[in-house]
């Protein structure tokens, strides 16, 4: 990523369908520059076709350079929308690309003329198509949380690892000035040393209690339950959209807040500021060392303990509950959100930028980031070791909830700590529906 990018350069907008996207103006100039060269296109193919893939379609379709060439998705409707935004994009701007569709992500992923895959698909498909995509040779930009399981995460660095593949983790936060400031602030000593850490994130996920319904006709759910254990269809959890008056999602996908499907905001907000965390403490190759979960005996709040003795609870730091992170020293402090950033001393503020319009995903440069690694040919912001640290710290705050006790984990060999019940735990490493395994 250039530290020469902030929000000033973000001047120029484009849209796809309803949401708008910005992009940077010196890398619009450097790519138009040599997008008549045929072999320096980078073609993108899209799995999983939702709300996330939508906000992710507009930033990346609008890169000068990037061809959108390919979707997969398991919803009939959610593949049409799709074609008929993409097509739309193309014959506005008039330019000649053709687009296809495809029910099984493995046809999309046989075609030797796409250079990298979006996954935005529900968490418990994320390391099985990603490594599928790794073993066809596709660089991979894979929505956070990184993976449902620890085991997950480290199948999948290795598969990144031995293929030769650029994977980029949607933690977008890591390309935000704001979060960038904040971290360079903590790490350079300007509040002195870190004694604690708020992150709020929210709650932890809850059984699946959904009533059952139809499944549309078609909706694959089988394949879309894939690796997953059974639960009946319900629309929750894959938002109904209509074509014809256009209607998207009125809602996010529900199956991130039950245990079967998804971790809850502990990984749906966790890769976010747990993230950033780990980043200001110097601790993205590593984790804490114990984690307690709220509720056990006098413990208030999901607390992660650090060897070298900082804590970090899942604690609010404000009266409105603010989704971000607090960083506490013992010569100030420094709180940051996506909407704000507070200080105990006004040294400590980032410069003033331009705000923009548009969806978080198309306002910093995190997607460019992506696509300058595939051409340079190096790691992105946030690789997929660090997705897979922060993954594990959210997912470990989820196992100590299963447990409803503290669990003692060894970051360097990723390992519980002389606790097999723990080692067992289906978040650990999880038995899948027949016809899969790691």
């Amino acid at each position: 990523m250039s530290n020469k990018l902030s929000r000033r350069d973000f001047l120029k907008t484009a849209t796809v369908g309803a949401v708008g996207v910005a992009v940077f103006p010196q890398f619009l100039a450097s790519c138009t520059q040599n997008k008549k060269n045929d072999d320096e296109i980078i073609r993108l193919g899209f799995i999983g076709l939702g709300q996330q893939a939508m906000y992710l379609l507009n930033g990346f379709i609008s890169i000068p350079g990037v061809e959108v060439v390919a979707g997969s998705d398991v919803y009939g409707v959610k593949r049409e929308r799709f074609l008929r935004r993409v097509n739309n994009h193309y014959a506005t701007s008039q330019q000649n690309v053709a687009v296809e569709t495809y029910g099984n992500y493995k046809d999309l992923l046989a075609r030797e003329d796409i250079d990298a895959v979006v996954i935005a698909t529900p968490d418990h498909w994320h390391a099985f198509i990603a490594m599928d995509a790794c073993k066809a040779k596709k660089n991979v930009y894979l929505e956070k949380p990184l993976t449902f399981t620890i085991k997950e995460g480290q199948a999948l660095v290795k598969a990144v690892r031995d293929n030769g593949v650029i994977l980029g983790v949607g933690s977008q936060q890591r390309s935000d000035p704001n979060f960038q400031h904040a971290v360079r602030m903590v790490q350079e000593g300007k509040i002195g040393k870190i004694e604690r850490v708020n992150a709020y994130v929210g709650a932890p996920p809850k059984p699946y209690d959904l009533p059952e319904e139809p499944v549309p006709s078609d909706l694959d759910w089988k394949m879309w339950l894939g690796p997953s254990e059974y639960v009946h269809y319900n629309s929750q959890l894959n938002p109904p959209i209509s074509l014809d008056p256009e209607q998207n999602e009125q809602f996010w996908g529900a199956w991130r807040w039950y245990k079967e499907l998804g971790g809850g905001f502990t990984t749906d907000w966790g890769a976010h500021m747990f993230d950033i965390a780990q980043w200001g403490l110097g601790m993205d190759n590593s984790g804490p060392v114990e984690i307690i979960p709220a509720g056990y005996r006098d413990t208030k709040f999901l607390t992660y303990k650090y060897a070298n003795g900082v804590v970090m609870t899942e604690e609010p730091f404000n009266e409105q509950k603010t989704k971000g992170v607090k960083f506490w020293g013992d010569k100030g402090w420094i709180e940051v959100s996506r909407e704000h950033f507070l200080a105990s001393d006004d040294s400590l503020l980032p410069p003033k930028v331009e705000e923009t319009e548009g969806a978080y995903e198309t306002k910093i440069p995190h997607l460019v980031n992506f696509i300058e690694s595939i051409k340079s040919k190096t790691d992105p912001v946030v690789p997929v070791e660090i997705g897979h640290h922060s993954c594990t710290v959210c997912t470990l705050g989820n196992i100590a909830y299963d447990l409803m006790r503290p669990i003692r984990w060894n970051p360097e060999t990723q390992t519980f700590v002389d606790d097999e019940e723990a080692t067992k735990n289906r978040l650990y490493n999880k038995t899948y529906s027949e016809g899969y395994s790691l």
